[in-house]
């Protein structure tokens, strides 16, 4: 069998953290499959990412990537938030809702020492940030437990931050890649570039490893990028519909549909620009909206929308995160889908 060191795996597969859409048994089915299953813990509470840990860590230990995002903590904004919601006040009264209260806390946390002292116990393998890195203090306390530390680059001039600032390797994050931008040097998205024109401009510019991510959703795609240079290869919108994904109904609704071949980037759902399919919310609004409150404000005054409109069965206001390639995308087991990836290599 082959054995990449890198991950500690036994495929140089990375199933994406994907927040909202997955949890452990998604992770686990990755891993024992022989790739990186991956726990995006930013979004969950320590009760919950306790919980979680405890299922991924059960019996022996195992290999496995947690992820954190490590954005600033915004300052609210009374008058921006309220200018934000004035703009869905259309909405809410054609659903005859109520607008929520401005400030309500950010269901998205910055990694701090709270989760530290969580998964401390545990000591997993990798440990990978979203939107730059901790502060140090919290890298050496990371770093004590003998974890590798990941973090995604979307643009060559962040690889060579992430290098000197000491990661064990660069997720190069392409712009066909579902979700959220791990932009962090500048807010600019016409910096960013597609996968397979970045892949090797940061495999040149940088020594550590790098993983390939975005719009990579099969064999093919698995191939091209470990003959560009890559290390690993992360994948997320092809695990969204098998079984062991937390996926919505309206989210799998979306995916099966034509729909899901209409991506773009879009602020609306959090404050930052993530790529999801296009739905009413995102033609109507934005996609880029400059109303939209810092990362993560804004997805309070969306979110009584979203509740409204997926409780009669419709994604027109939910973040349906989907890369740009979706033929990957099968109702078939994670663990199947793993090792079809790597089926050309």
């Amino acid at each position: 069998m082959m054995n990449f060191a890198l991950l500690g795996t036994e495929l140089p597969i990375i199933q994406a953290p994907m927040a909202g859409a997955q949890l452990s048994g998604l992770a686990l089915a990755v891993g024992a499959a022989g790739g990186l299953g991956s726990l995006p813990a930013a979004m969950l509470s320590p009760q919950a990412l306790q919980a979680e840990m405890g299922k991924l860590f059960a019996g022996s230990r195992r290999h496995v990537n947690i992820n954190f995002f490590c954005h600033a903590a915004p300052v609210i904004d009374h008058e921006r938030e309220g200018r934000w919601v004035q703009a869905l006040q259309r909405y809410y009264a054609e659903f005859g809702l109520t607008a929520p209260q401005i400030g309500a806390p950010p269901a998205r946390q910055p990694f701090s020492e709270a989760h530290a002292d969580v998964i401390e116990p545990y000591a997993p393998s990798i440990v990978s940030f979203h939107f730059g890195l901790p502060g140090v203090g919290l890298m050496r306390r990371i770093r004590s437990w003998d974890a590798k530390i990941f973090s995604s680059a979307t643009t060559v001039a962040e690889a060579r931050w992430l290098e000197a600032h000491g990661v064990d390797a660069i997720i190069a994050q392409g712009l066909e890649a579902g979700g959220h931008r791990g932009h962090f040097l500048s807010t600019d998205i016409s910096l960013q570039s597609g996968t397979f024109a970045l892949l090797p401009q940061i495999v040149a510019a940088v020594k550590v490893p790098v993983i390939a991510a975005g719009g990579i959703a099969d064999a093919h795609g698995v191939r091209a990028a470990m003959a560009l240079g890559a290390s690993a290869v992360q994948v997320g919108t092809a695990f969204l519909l098998c079984p062991e994904a937390e996926t919505s109904a309206v989210h799998r609704a979306a995916l099966r549909s034509a729909a899901a071949s209409y991506t773009d980037l879009t602020n609306i759902f959090t404050g930052r620009p993530a790529r999801g399919i296009l739905n009413r919310a995102m033609r109507e609004l934005g996609p880029m909206s400059p109303l939209a409150p810092a990362f993560p404000l804004a997805t309070n005054a969306i979110a009584p929308l979203r509740q409204h409109a997926e409780a009669k069965g419709s994604g027109e206001f939910s973040p349906l995160w989907a890369g740009q390639n979706v033929r990957g995308c099968r109702e078939i087991p994670a663990g199947e889908l793993t090792r079809e990836l790597v089926r050309l290599l």
